[in-house]
């Protein structure tokens, strides 16, 4: 009886038709069945069935979900009879409005009302995101807008041609990739600036430094000077130039040393703007600086982190918190916090601090931590308990007592009334510039987001050197090969070939899953525009120390060329390039 119950059941839950089950004793021997009825689980056999055949269910066909971008636009219709707000997104520093979805700022009607009709009035706006922001930071999708190409320089151009605040200029934080030293706004700076910009200080940051190896002793060493020789080189040599330094917004590098730096140089004396060009790490080092002693100790509680993303323009227009003025007693305290944690082993971190730390091993080759000396004390959250709501009859239902809405906070007039301020400002288009011509999905190929390892390869004269389809580099003349090594993004192909065959490779694998960027077939290769040469004729030094460094166009790869004979013989290359990625 036992061993035949869950037969039945497993048969019900098939939805099968009732039949016999035979009977192991004795009256299975005899030719008798019995049949167990259970009333409330027999089945219903419908007149078309035919008693012993199984019905087969046919399962519903899937709907298919369109992609969330679409969807979400789809779901966001535009009202053109509402004013803009006056808020900013939190995220970008775009005003918040629902009149264009193709404009900045844009939130949906139907968000928009329930958040700006309520009680508080516009000001229910008060951190809440844009549709792009919120697409960029939840699923990873850029929305386009539709933008002048000027517009990110003269936000920038506005805001450091105001009036000085508090009797001084600001101090600009300017923010570079190591990866795309020489860098291509540096060199406009001077011109941004101009003699009406009452500039008091410049301090010069090499950010990503995480992403390159080290490939001898004492590198950082001699990457700060090549920092530094391209800010003489841009002509910012001279007392406006504060200071070089080497971080990483990523993992933390250097963030520590660099507020200490702020702190003793300018202080507070007035604000600071982070200047840099696109993809340059601006806004995740605004959020660094959020979350360290640069900033006021209830600023994170208040101030929300920037929008990151790998698509460049992602900051369109001001962010900004509230600086913290360094006390001589807040300076001490801070000294004796840091000489604190530089005794600490890993063995004496806690979980959640090991677990991030090997995560950010896992990115980069230098790792820091950002910590805070001066944190607001939160209060224990007052639980409302009220025993009537929870008592009721049988015959009722459960009552839930409505949310409230908790109140966001906000600084108060003292401490924002004389306050220094940190600002965001939306990068500086770079001219010539390879990811301008690139889709999203084709952008996170080319940006290296974790520790580069570098390839080299032997080429010989009349060898090919493909960096996906977006360059190429030919070895026309040599007496002996020549090393490439291949700084780029480990996720971008390389693909070598001999001259006689270099063209018919690329027009068969261009758009393929070999040469993988551009992607899309024969169809994307059509807009995308053909590769440009131009030669190069460089002049061995020998097997220990490298000829030269080739830069295939902005934020792409470098390519480290050093010869094998001991002697100096000339090398002749000839590099392809998109006609709007070459370097004017």
């Amino acid at each position: 009886m036992h061993r035949l119950a869950p037969a039945l059941l497993a048969r019900l839950a098939r939805g099968r038709p009732w039949a016999p089950v035979p009977r192991r004793g004795a009256a299975a021997a005899s030719g008798e069945e019995e049949l167990f009825v259970f009333p409330e689980y027999e089945p219903e056999l419908s007149d078309a069935a035919a008693p012993g055949a199984a019905p087969r269910r046919e399962r519903p066909p899937r709907r298919e979900r369109p992609p969330v971008a679409a969807a979400a636009a789809a779901a966001g219709r535009p009202d053109p009879s509402v004013p803009p707000s006056g808020v900013s997104c939190s995220g970008c520093g775009a005003e918040l409005q629902c009149r264009d979805g193709a404009v900045p700022g844009f939130v949906p009607a139907e968000k928009y009302r329930s958040l700006s009709e309520g009680p508080a009035g516009a000001a229910g706006l008060r951190g809440a995101v844009c549709q792009r922001c919120w697409l960029l930071a939840h699923h990873g999708r850029v929305l386009r807008l539709q933008l002048p190409p000027e517009q990110h320089r003269r936000v920038v151009s506005a805001a450091l041609r105001r009036p000085p605040r508090h009797g001084r200029g600001p101090l600009l934080l300017y923010l570079l990739d190591v990866l795309e030293l020489p860098d291509p706004v540096l060199p406009q700076l001077s011109g941004l600036l101009g003699p009406d910009v009452p500039v008091a200080g410049l301090l010069v940051a090499g950010n990503k430094v995480d992403l390159l190896p080290a490939d001898s002793p004492g590198h950082l060493g001699r990457l700060r000077r090549w920092v530094a020789a391209a800010c003489a080189g841009a002509g910012l040599r001279g007392a406006p130039l504060v200071d070089v330094r080497l971080v990483s917004a990523k993992t933390g590098y250097g963030l520590e040393g660099l507020v200490s730096r702020l702190q003793r140089s300018w202080r507070c004396a007035g604000d600071v703007y982070l200047l840099g060009a696109t993809n340059s790490g601006k806004s995740t080092l605004f959020n660094a600086l959020l979350r360290s002693d640069y900033c006021k100790s209830r600023a994170p509680d208040i101030v929300d982190r920037a929008t990151v993303s790998h698509w460049p323009g992602t900051t369109l227009n001001l962010l900004k918190f509230p600086i913290i003025n360094p006390t001589c007693d807040r300076i001490f305290r801070r000294q004796e916090r840091l000489r604190q944690e530089a005794t600490k082993t890993e063995d004496q971190l806690s979980s959640e601090e090991k677990k991030y730390l090997n995560h950010l091993k896992k990115q980069g080759y230098l790792v820091g931590r950002v910590g805070r000396t001066f944190q607001q004390q939160k209060s224990s959250p007052v639980v409302d308990f009220d025993p009537d709501m929870l008592s009721y009859s049988i015959d009722e239902d459960p009552r839930h007592s409505p949310k409230k809405c908790e109140e966001r906070e906000e600084f108060t007039y003292n401490e924002v009334k004389d306050a220094r301020w940190c600002f965001d400002t939306p990068g500086i288009v770079k001219e010539n510039c390879v990811l301008n011509l690139l889709t999203e999905k084709e952008v996170k190929l080319v940006l290296p987001t974790q520790a580069i390892v570098p390839r080299t390869f032997i080429l010989k004269p009349g060898m090919v050197l493909f960096l996906a389809a977006l360059g190429r580099v030919d070895y026309l003349e040599g007496e002996k090969p020549a090393w490439f090594s291949v700084v780029a993004s480990n996720l971008l192909p390389v693909h070598i070939s001999i001259l006689s065959k270099a063209d018919a490779t690329y027009e068969k694998h261009a758009g393929q899953e070999l040469l993988k960027v551009p992607m899309g077939g024969e169809e994307r290769m059509k807009e995308f525009p053909p590769l440009v040469p131009q030669d190069i004729t460089l002049k061995g030094i020998g097997t220990t120390e490298a000829v030269a460094d080739i830069k295939l166009s902005s934020a792409v790869a470098n390519l480290v060329v050093r010869n094998t004979a001991e002697q100096e013989p000339t090398v002749v290359f000839k590099e392809f390039l998109s006609d709007q990625a070459l370097k004017p």
